[in-house]
């Protein structure tokens, strides 16, 4: 219990500590925002603080701090590390600095901006990449939720589908304060409720029954069963929950809809420090709920595992077993509202980069309704996809958008003679994250042994960072010399 209560505190401060640190190094201005500068009652909506603050943790909060977390609890309280360590350091960073790009460039999507810092080429593979990683973003979403709900109510899985398919109709295609900026405060109470109930419950749990259901302290050990290394594969398992790729295609969103960059760092930076409190609180409770007193330290989560890590049935048992049955429905509804609510800003953000890829006017219904009902019809079409196929993918296109992202964001802070170190570090830690899973990870079949994978990651993510340096440090050393 104490590891949970200094992993907390650690996250909090965090934010006031190192995000502040951090708006010091892009130094926001007064300087007048894309929605202020050109409204069109579609997009671009001036919104305040607390509603932007509410989207954009509802954005980004899908299934991954959730049923991530669980699946990384498997490896035992090391996660813990993971998302502290990880939100602070390198989600919190990648997300502020992704909403402030995108508010500096006119709201432009994620694509756009790696483009403007990284080149033609860049920008056309992450146009590509960004809507693919969208459109599965928004599946495996959608097919979670509808999971969750079949659950509580026992009408079918598919007829769920359907019905959260409609909704994510509407929510792409209608303005941004027209549905969007209605529900997500209503569902932002559901999930604060949800946290505060699934935390709450873990602890009194642990009080009263330490033997059974104890709040295990850090330890470095492994503690999967089957062996499989926390390099890099838990780091990729998280994913939502410590840094997600997913969320710099989510800021620009409400970056079109903040009013002043001053508050940047409650938005961008605050919501991803809320999402690893979520986090924590969910790989806690999972740890916790599934220990057996009879299971050798060796495989303390194996319960957890048997459960197939995070899942619908798994989230169901936890939140039923701390909370009972009507504290259990309320906290699976607040689950629910998670991937909904980022489901749809998914395929919206997914509309979004093709119309600003084409250059797409997206004032008018009709052009907008020529890319919803495509983007929403394939995503109908992959959701018969097995689930737990989709979600490995979607983990490593995940943090390699993440990866680029930051890289984007490095060249940015060198350019604006700042600190491009706090971009630059969790850049190439992702990098070598992302590549040794993509050498090692079973679905890719590469499948190289981890003696030469671990190297090999390692060494690529030290080549990003000298080609970096020589791109952009170097280049301007060689300029001043000449001149």
């Amino acid at each position: 219990m104490i590891t949970f209560f200094i992993a907390l505190i650690l996250l909090i401060v965090g934010y006031f500590v190192y995000g502040k640190f951090v708006e010091t190094v892009f130094h926001p201005d007064e300087r007048s925002t894309p929605c202020v500068v050109h409204p069109d009652g579609v997009d671009f909506c001036p919104i305040s603080k607390g509603r932007a603050f509410l989207i954009q943790l509802l954005n980004i909060a899908g299934l991954g701090p959730i049923f991530g977390a669980l699946s990384g609890a498997i490896w035992g309280p090391s996660v813990y590390l993971w998302i502290v360590l990880g939100t602070i350091f390198a989600g919190g960073v990648h997300d502020y600095l992704s909403g402030m790009l995108s508010l500096r460039n006119d709201g432009a999507s994620i694509s756009e901006i790696t483009g403007k810092y990284l080149g033609t080429s860049m920008k056309q593979v992450m146009r590509v990449f960004s809507v693919i990683l969208l459109v599965m973003v928004g599946v495996v979403f959608m097919v979670g939720s509808a999971g969750i709900l079949a659950g509580i109510t026992g009408f079918s899985k598919n007829i769920w589908v359907l019905i959260v398919l409609a909704y994510f109709f509407c929510a792409t295609l209608l303005p941004i304060d027209k549905l969007i900026g209605k529900l997500y405060p209503i569902f932002g109470i559901c999930l604060i409720i949800m946290a505060i109930g699934v935390g709450g419950g873990t602890v009194l749990n642990a009080i009263k029954d330490p033997v059974n259901h104890p709040m295990v302290e850090l330890t470095f050990q492994n503690f999967r069963d089957d062996g499989l290394a926390m390099w890099p594969f838990m780091f990729i398992t998280v994913a939502c929950g410590a840094i997600s790729g997913f969320h710099a295609t989510q800021s620009p969103l409400v970056a079109r809809c903040v009013v002043s960059e001053k508050e940047g760092r409650q938005i961008f930076y605050g919501a991803m420090v809320a999402e690893g409190i979520i986090a924590l609180i969910w790989a806690s409770a999972g740890i916790a709920f599934y220990y057996n007193k009879d299971t050798s330290i060796g495989s303390i989560t194996a319960n957890l595992a048997a459960m197939g890590g995070g899942n619908s049935t798994t989230v169901m048992e936890i939140s039923k077993g701390l909370l009972g049955p009507i504290g259990g429905v309320l906290a699976v509804l607040g689950v629910v509202a998670c991937p909904i609510t980022s489901g749809d800003t998914a395929f919206r953000s997914a509309r979004l980069t093709i119309a600003d890829w084409f250059k797409i006017d997206q004032v008018n219904m009709k052009k907008r309704l020529v890319l919803t009902i495509p983007l929403l019809l394939i995503g109908y079409a992959i959701s018969f996809v097995d689930y737990s196929v989709i979600w490995r993918y979607f983990s490593w296109s995940n943090q390699t958008l993440a990866m680029i992202a930051l890289w984007a964001a490095a060249v940015y802070l060198h350019q604006h003679k700042c600190n491009f170190w706090i971009a630059a570090i969790p850049a190439t830690f992702m990098s070598a994250v992302s590549i040794t899973y993509f050498l090692m990870a079973p679905e890719i079949y590469i499948c190289l042994a981890s003696q030469l994978a671990y190297p090999i990651g390692i060494v690529c993510a030290l080549a990003l960072l000298v080609l970096f340096w020589f791109k952009t440090v170097g280049s301007n050393k060689s300029h001043s010399a000449k001149a």
